[in-house]
């Protein structure tokens, strides 16, 4: 029986992810009909997490691809151990004299066989959490082969045949938005934006991810960070930035951003990742948008 929106919610909390309402209602969905999830976003709005708290909500495996150009079926799905099957095959001839054909059957059988995640989430007794990261990164004719693994869950491997999957597992594709998915990957899924966290759900974020981080400090850092995010920088800063940064702050001992603008400026370095973005945030411009929030 899938759990309710509410549920999901509820669980997601306990596990230090605090979700928005569609984002529940999506997973809910996503466990009702047996979907795939895409979620896609900005880099660093907590697509990854949502994967991560996910298996802790169902107390399951989170098993992880992470896509890159030029990811191959044999990075994704199987190797065999090749090592391992030149010393058999070394081994037999020394034993037994033989000749390496013939003992074809046995290094190509499951003991010289290297699960990769996408096989491994199809052989768990347990349906765990696949979680294939990033698969805008991955080419288009990785994303066609995966378009025929999430319709059937069967995989064929020439030397022992078609393996279906013992169970479903719970599918969570992320995406960042660097290329165009294909219509058919998207037709597949169930979809989700996944957008910055208003400042009231950021800083219960912060409280719930970063110890000894107060309400009013935590809210006092999400209205920085919002302002920050409006400037016209390189590289807009995360949720996981956000969280770095309360964390320096509550660690040297900031309770109110306003009584410590020093510190505040000297520490944007957890939010801003380019030399760009760290002159634009100058002394004075901090000093400006500490003005709006503390």
């Amino acid at each position: 029986m899938s759990l309710s929106r509410d549920q999901i919610a509820e669980r997601l909390a306990a596990a230090g992810y605090i979700a928005d309402g569609e984002l529940a209602v999506a997973i809910s969905l996503m466990d009702l009909l047996k979907r795939p999830l895409l979620l896609e976003g900005e880099a660093g709005v907590g697509k990854t997490e949502d994967a991560k708290a996910l298996a802790a909500v169902h107390s399951a495996e989170l098993i992880r691809l992470q896509c890159y150009e030029g990811l191959d079926q044999s990075a994704a799905l199987y190797e065999w151990n090749y090592q391992r099957q030149l010393l058999a095959i070394q081994a037999h001839q020394v034993e037994a004299g033989g000749k390496a054909g013939e003992i074809e059957d046995q290094i190509f059988s499951e003991k010289y066989l290297l699960e990769r995640p996408l096989l491994a989430a199809i052989r768990r007794e347990r349906p765990p959490i696949l979680l294939i990261d990033e698969i805008d990164r991955a080419d288009e004719e990785f994303e066609a082969f995966l378009l025929e693994l999430l319709s059937d869950f069967q995989v064929t491997i020439p030397e022992l045949g078609t393996i279906t999957a013992v169970s479903i597992p719970h599918v969570v594709l992320t995406s960042n938005g660097t290329r165009e998915l294909s219509d058919a990957l998207r037709r597949r899924c169930l979809y989700h934006y996944v957008d910055y966290p208003h400042v009231d759900r950021e800083a219960r974020i912060i409280m719930a991810r970063v110890e000894g981080a107060g309400a009013s400090l935590s809210l006092q850092i999400a209205r920085m960070v919002e302002s920050i995010r409006k400037e016209d920088l390189r590289k807009v800063p995360g949720v996981a930035e956000t969280l770095d940064w309360a964390a320096a702050l509550v660690g040297l001992d900031v309770r109110d951003l306003a009584d410590r603008p020093e510190t505040v400026h000297e520490t944007l370095m957890c939010l801003l990742k380019t030399h760009e973005d760290k002159a634009r945030l100058s002394r004075e411009v901090t000093e400006r948008l500490l003005g709006k929030v503390a």
